[in-house]
């Protein structure tokens, strides 16, 4: 099918039933059509990306699992789950020992004039802490389960969606690639805060076991992020086969309803993995944007502290460490809503799809009937990702959080306004 085709599709069927707000349903609906093809380089180094964090996370024992080649299953190995205990749990003890607490002379300086900041950053350090043992605990207490949802989306990739797939989702490939990108960019802001404050009183293996606990913790968040991008890539595949068959019928074809009734099944085991999946990591995405709000807030107030007293502090330290740190976290929590963003766009796009069905007389009555079903489905069942049964996460969500970070900066610099000021 031409990408011609579908753009001629969507124009006739969806600007005609919902005029000119028609104009951003299709837009959106050709970019999930996936007709544009991605870069060889953008494809290899989404590929490469894959392949780093899958390696990485085996070395760092969080993928318990050892892969059958010939069976295209994942099975879980106790020795690997052991190897990952005493790792982590060896790492975790040695990046809280208390060898370098106050480790530079600004840090001192700001918690003796400014007690308030030694409190807000001791309890940043407390949500870090228990993210990261949440983390742990959760993906070794759980990994069974884990093992049997990847099982069954290589069944599906493997059985069905292989052969359903009418070309390359580019989407996937940039949010793949973003996300590898934010890990480097996470690791590099870190050890720039360490290692480029003056006057520091650096112990080199203290950094080494922090910052691999802190690539364990980014690396255990990609992986709910990278299976989410993954449902979503089956959702624009499935997107892809109804309007396949929706430009069948505009041209005089005919449409098989047994597929409608294919996809609809895949929609909903789609479904249900993706609520499994958020089961599993939805505490530790939770407490992972908790962790990067609040570094953002005690961030932003020692930078408004930085400010008020700008002739007592370096140019480099206020126009480079922190400002990149809150960028980078910023882009870090806007990704982890993007990816979610991401999926429940595609399933919302499914809805408006098989809208397009309506327009088109003459059908057989059983595709009719299949179709029928498959629209009161989507709209009894949609996809989307709740995180603990509290919100869920878009970017409604997302602005609203970015909201919060300013309003708890403000909120501090107001209670504490008469200690910022140093004498």
């Amino acid at each position: 099918m031409r990408f011609n085709d579908e753009e001629k599709l969507l124009g006739d069927f969806t600007l005609c039933r919902i005029g000119f707000d028609g104009l951003l349903v299709r837009q959106d609906l050709i970019t999930l059509s996936g007709m544009l093809p991605s870069s060889r380089f953008r494809q290899s180094l989404a590929r490469f990306t894959l392949k780093a964090t899958l390696y990485g996370s085996w070395i760092l024992g969080l993928l318990p699992f050892t892969f059958d080649s010939r069976k295209r299953q994942v099975q879980r190995s106790k020795w690997l789950l052991a190897y990952g205990l005493c790792l982590n749990i060896t790492l975790l003890v040695l990046s809280v020992l208390p060898e370098t607490d106050d480790h530079n002379s600004i840090k001192v300086e700001v918690f003796e004039r400014n007690p308030l900041v030694r409190q807000v950053e001791f309890l940043v350090e407390i949500i870090g802490l228990i993210t990261t043992v949440l983390a742990y605990l959760r993906i070794f207490w759980r990994s069974q389960e884990l093992a049997e949802i990847i099982n069954e989306l290589l069944t599906l990739e493997k059985l069905h969606f292989s052969e359903l797939c009418l070309g390359h989702c580019h989407k996937f490939d940039e949010y793949v690639i973003y996300k590898g990108l934010i890990i480097i960019m996470e690791i590099a802001s870190s050890l720039l805060i360490y290692f480029g404050i003056p006057e520091s009183r650096l112990v080199v293996h203290e950094a080494v076991c922090i910052y691999i606990v802190q690539l364990e913790v980014l690396l255990v968040v990609t992986h709910f992020h990278l299976a989410v991008i993954y449902i979503y890539r089956f959702v624009w595949i499935i997107n892809g086969q109804l309007l396949h068959l929706a430009n069948q019928l505009r041209r005089g074809e005919r449409a098989d309803p047994e597929r409608v009734q294919q996809l609809r099944w895949l929609y909903d085991r789609l479904l249900e993995l993706n609520s499994r999946l958020a089961s599993i990591y939805d505490i530790q995405v939770t407490l992972f944007m908790g962790t990067l709000m609040s570094a953002n807030i005690i961030i932003g107030h020692v930078l408004v502290i930085f400010w008020i007293n700008i002739k007592r502090f370096s140019f480099w330290i206020m126009i480079l460490i922190f400002p990149q740190a809150l960028v980078v976290n910023f882009w870090d929590l806007w990704l982890c809503i993007a990816f979610c963003n991401l999926a429940e766009n595609a399933g919302k796009a499914t809805s408006t799809i098989l809208k397009l069905f309506n327009d088109i007389g003459n059908m057989e009555g059983e595709l009719e009937q299949r179709v029928s079903e498959f629209t009161l489905f989507c709209s009894h069942r949609r996809l989307r990702l709740r995180h603990c049964g509290l919100f869920y996460v878009n970017y409604e969500m997302g602005f609203h959080m970015i909201i919060t970070n300013i309003l708890y900066v403000v909120f501090l610099v107001q209670f504490d306004y008469m200690n910022i000021k140093f004498t």
